[in-house]
């Protein structure tokens, strides 16, 4: 297998990778980056190795280049991390909490011997209070994982052992930030934080772990605009003068604290509303009260040599810097959630969100999640054995990340759209998911079955298309998208990391991007004002391994597409 390594893979400092302060939506300056290099093994046994098999790069997954060891974990075997640490002196406030971006599958968490928590789920945070178990000097920090794509209650998303295709290779492990903060006895545990775009006011939430009166202060810039002092919620309006919506074309960002006893967090918020409005007669997509078109790429998140982890702060900018350069407002994040920090810079510069929760359950059934796709036939999701959701646990388990996910990305401007479930995997009961998600959070909308196995809900007529003419339309009631198309194909020799895989191939650059711009020109800009097309999804943003249909190429070094061509086409894509 050729091992390419991205830009930024190639600078990697082994010691200090992705230091920067992991949670920008909610700040302290109480940090400790625990990244870098610790000791691993991988055993059959249940107890602590005694003789550990090397060093592992952290939060690299053991399966990437990145990691030093490139070695994939099975659902039979343990995954041992373990490292030393030591407070620097006047850490301590009161209470050091240690936290786990994401850890995937299964984590036993272990302080100086101690076992401290247990976390199941691959894609949300873990966090811990450790005060008890802390001890002067060197501490002991120490991890068991395991990892199960089979037979497991857990979102798998699109991992696979054998990848191939549209699969991809599994990843285990801590694959985000691993950090310490310390907070004082009575401190704020979570914000939530809502904009209400219309009548002006931010709408504020501080969860405390004892009954603490908070105090908010609002600036732009370093003006103070608002302030607020209530225990638990409370409101901070706006003035006209300072009244600054946010857009793509123009993210501005308010800036928040939050001081609560000794306690203070540092946040940030923008000011705008996604709705619905109409346009020539048909429901689109509106952004702060206008018909806005998403023009959108599908964006898998995976990197040729950190696999789920970027190699780099730089590296998740570039991927959004590039969208925008070529001139797309929208990034579908499928079937993964990111670090903060990547939310943070889709916030910070301009960029809608469609955000996808991972998929899991039983072995799916080509015959059954394709068969919308070759006969049109949507098959009802209460069938829960032939999507794959035949075990009660799964579906419950799902619903309860769907919450947690919700609540862990709420505070984020820049999400726009949930999409519960993606082509009928996993899929089921999605009417009901999708009014759990309003519930959760109305000031979103919902794709509720993208592309395939609608069941008449959600806020979107949502269409995947591929190896055939654009003819959609809409329902007269919900928003008309297409989600997911194209996946033109063009292979850069030396950039690819597996085989060829694609859904049309090209070997010819010109050719590829003069097909490009003629399915858009021909087929999807109609639609627009024929049918009320408000969304495009187009297949994808970078390749991933054997899946060669990117405008990049999975090492990041190359992008096919020319922003003198991409540019000007995407400038089209907008209601007049």
């Amino acid at each position: 297998m050729n091992k390419l390594l991205t830009p930024w893979g190639e600078a990697l400092d082994r010691e200090h990778p992705l230091p920067e302060y992991p949670r920008p939506q909610m700040k302290r300056d109480s940090y400790v980056n625990l990244n870098g290099v610790w000791q691993y093994a991988i055993t059959h046994e249940s107890l602590r190795p005694l003789d550990w098999n090397g060093e592992i790069v952290v939060p690299f997954s053991p399966e990437s280049i990145l990691s030093g060891v490139e070695r994939q974990l099975q659902s039979d075997e343990f995954l041992w991390y373990e490292r030393s640490v030591t407070l620097p002196d006047g850490f301590d406030r009161g209470r050091v909490l240690l936290h786990f971006g994401a850890v995937d599958q299964c984590a036993d968490v272990y302080w100086n011997g101690t076992h401290v928590t247990r976390h199941e789920g691959g894609y949300l945070p873990v966090t811990v209070d450790i005060t008890s178990k802390l001890r002067g000097g060197e501490n002991t920090l120490t991890v068991r994982v395991t990892d199960s794509l089979a037979h497991t209650i857990h979102a798998y998303g699109k991992q696979k052992y054998k990848r191939g295709g549209i699969w991809y290779t599994a990843t285990s492990g801590i694959w985000q930030t691993v950090w310490l903060e310390s907070v004082p006895e009575k401190y704020i545990e979570r914000i939530e934080l809502t904009p209400d775009f219309d009548r002006r006011i931010l709408r504020w939430k501080a969860v405390s772990n004892a009954p603490l009166k908070t105090h908010v202060t609002v600036r732009m810039g370093g003006t103070v605009i608002a302030q607020s002092y209530y225990e638990g919620e409370g409101i901070c309006r706006i003035l006209p003068e300072y009244f600054h919506p946010w857009t793509p074309e123009d993210p501005f960002l308010y800036t928040i604290e939050f001081e609560a006893g000794e306690d203070r967090v540092e946040s940030y918020f923008a000011m705008r509303k996604f709705g619905v409005a109409e346009y020539r007669g048909h429901s689109v997509f509106a952004l702060n009260g206008k018909p806005c078109f998403h023009n959108g790429l599908l964006d898998q998140g995976y990197w040729s040599d950190g696999l789920y982890t970027a190699p780099s702060d730089e590296a998740l900018e570039f991927d959004i810097k590039t969208a925008k350069r070529l001139g797309f407002n929208m990034l579908r994040k499928h079937i993964k959630i990111e670090p903060l920090r990547w939310y943070y810079h889709c916030d910070r510069l301009g960029i809608l969100v469609w955000q996808d929760l991972p998929s899991g359950g039983g072995r799916y059934d080509p015959l059954v999640v394709s068969a919308p796709l070759f006969t049109g036939v949507h098959l009802n999701d209460r069938h829960y054995h032939l999507f794959g959701r035949g075990d009660a646990r799964g579906r419950e388990r799902f619903l309860a990340d769907m919450e947690s996910t919700v609540r862990h990305l709420y505070n984020c401007p820049c999400i726009a759209l949930w999409v519960p479930f993606n082509e009928g995997w996993g899929q089921f009961d999605a009417l009901t998911a999708a009014d759990r998600l309003r519930a959760l959070d109305p000031s979103r909308l919902v794709d509720h079955a993208s592309g395939w196995h609608d069941q008449g809900g959600g806020d979107v007529k949502s269409y995947h298309v591929y190896f055939k003419p654009l003819k959609i339309k809409g329902d007269g009631r919900r928003v008309l998208a297409l989600t997911e198309f194209g996946g033109y194909s063009l292979p850069i020799e030396k950039h690819i990391r597996g085989k060829k895989f694609g859904y049309r191939m090209y070997a010819s650059a010109t050719d590829w991007q003069k097909d490009y711009v003629k399915l858009y020109e021909q087929q999807v800009l109609p639609l627009i004002d024929a049918e009320g097309l408000s969304a495009t999804v187009y297949t994808e943003l970078s390749d991933v391994e054997d899946e060669l249909n990117g405008l990049l190429t999975i090492d990041r070094r190359v992008c096919k597409a020319e922003e003198r061509v991409f540019r000007p086409l995407n400038e089209k894509l907008k209601f007049m």
